[in-house]
């Protein structure tokens, strides 16, 4: 068996020339994710008959020159949120029904099986894509391929490390405040949070309904962009899926970016005191090189972008207490200790809060538009930390740091989160795109081309090579 391919193009491109099936290829990431996963905790249900019969099949229409795409024979895995119909869906918790979602494909679902994907299994999330793993509930705990002592971030913990480790070739994540891009920011690989309404949510349970979105997690811009070909449009069963045409991701990569316009905002996003040095030289350096690449750099101020965070966690934080109230109130002790306090603070705002928070996001939005109407694109660090030691994790102390994902949930955008470099503990840093609504073609554009002058993308831990981590 030769060595594992990094990704999706590398992958497809051995399929194609016949140098590897995709039966061998999965069979190699079975094999990794029977090592590694106990470990690790990136799969709650590993669904090998499936898996090995979707390769056949892909391996068969290869051999009949049947090629519909670049997902085709590539193994992925999908959050445990999205309904699959060869496993159960439980989103990390005892509370979903089991009966929800069983014995059928969400949309997402649905469309990488006829694109021909390898579906491997699960994956773990924080529970309903909220709040801090919890043992008690008998779930696997994710932990950080680069240091398991830290975390892995989430809600989408377990596609971020099954991508970095190199367990699966891409994967399915959610994002709500940051779900997607904080664990591919902290596992050391790239995430996409789609537009709002770019990717059908029906068949994931809901976190935050006017928040929520689905979108691609892989080693590499250009990986996330096979994925999002595949998964975005619309579809009648979701009444928020947008009916606008889906361009041509892949031909959008041209890896150039001369007379790029990128806005980069210093306040609130740079000179923060809570930002870490060391993310801050990464993301700046970044910056640097697409400028260099022959981008125009302008700096630009985002308006109320603290306030803009303060909306968002109430929007979220009142749409989850309303969709689990019920279950609050009579299965308190079955969610996992900090799921039901966090959600449970959704009790905590009045009606008047949402509603001043929905004022302020008609405000914010407008003002943001206005400011981008000038720009292709924003450039922020993805977060303001590597990824910090479990044990050190104060969520008080969290609160009051400034977010700078979930301010772009609250107005629908698309944000790309790409690595950018290490810190001194060798932790995974990342920096963050953010485009204009459904221009995810741009992102992906300026994130390819920045990857192909690094290879921080590229870069394996050491407990996937074989060593200690």
């Amino acid at each position: 068996m030769p060595e594992l391919p990094l990704t999706i193009a590398e992958a497809g491109a051995a399929l194609r020339g016949r140098r590897l099936s995709s039966t061998d290829l999965t069979k190699g990431f079975l094999e990794r994710i029977e090592r590694l996963n106990p470990q690790l905790g990136a799969f709650i249900v590993v669904t090998k008959a499936e898996a090995l019969a979707a390769a056949a099949s892909a391996d068969a229409d290869f051999a009949a020159g049947k090629d519909i795409g670049p997902l085709q024979g590539i193994p992925l895995g999908i959050k445990d949120i999205l309904a699959t119909k060869d496993a159960p869906t439980t989103a990390n918790s005892k509370v979903l029904d089991p009966a929800w979602g069983d014995g059928w494909d969400a949309p997402v679902s649905e469309r990488l099986r006829a694109a021909g994907a390898v579906i491997l299994g699960k994956l773990v999330l924080s529970e309903f894509a909220i709040g801090m793993p919890d043992p008690d509930t008998g779930f696997p705990v994710p932990h950080n391929p680069w240091n398991l002592e830290h975390s892995a971030s989430g809600s989408s913990s377990g596609t971020g490390i099954a991508v970095a480790a190199g367990l699966v070739l891409g994967g399915i994540g959610t994002d709500t405040g940051g779900s997607v891009r904080g664990p591919a920011a902290v596992n050391g690989h790239t995430g996409l949070k789609v537009t709002f309404g770019r990717v059908p949510k029906y068949g994931c349970a809901p976190l935050g309904y006017s928040l929520d979105s689905i979108g691609p997690m892989a080693r590499s811009a250009a990986d996330c962009a096979d994925i999002l070909q595949v998964i975005a449009g619309y579809d009648p069963r979701d009444p928020t899926a947008a009916q606008k045409p889906v361009p041509d991701y892949r031909a959008a990569l041209s890896g150039a970016v001369t007379g790029l316009r990128i806005g980069v905002p210093k306040e609130y996003f740079f000179d923060s005191p809570h930002l870490d040095s060391e993310v801050k030289a990464a993301v700046l350096a970044g910056i640097e090189a697409l400028r260099q690449a022959g981008a125009n750099v302008t700096e630009v101020t985002v308006p109320h972008a603290a306030l803009a965070k303060e909306a968002n966690t109430i929007t979220l934080l009142a749409e989850a207490f309303a969709y689990h109230h019920d279950d609050l109130a009579s299965r308190w002790s079955d969610y996992g200790k900090f799921t039901r306090v966090t959600l449970g603070s959704g009790a905590l705002y009045t009606a008047a809060d949402y509603v001043q928070a929905q004022r302020f996001r008609s405000y914010f939005k407008q003002a943001v538009a206005k400011l981008m109407a000038g720009l292709d694109l924003l450039i922020t660090p993805t977060s303001v930390l590597p990824a910090e030691k479990v044990s050190e994790i104060d969520l008080q102390k969290g609160m009051s740091r400034p977010s700078f994902t979930g301010i772009w949930n609250l107005i629908g955008l698309p944000a790309l989160a790409v690595p950018c470099g290490f810190s001194s503990q060798m932790l995974p840093l990342s920096m963050q795109l953010i485009g204009r609504p459904f221009d995810e073609a741009t992102l992906l554009r300026a994130g390819d081309a920045y990857q192909r002058l690094t290879d921080w993308h590229l870069r394996v831990p050491p407990i996937a090579a074989g060593r200690p981590a």
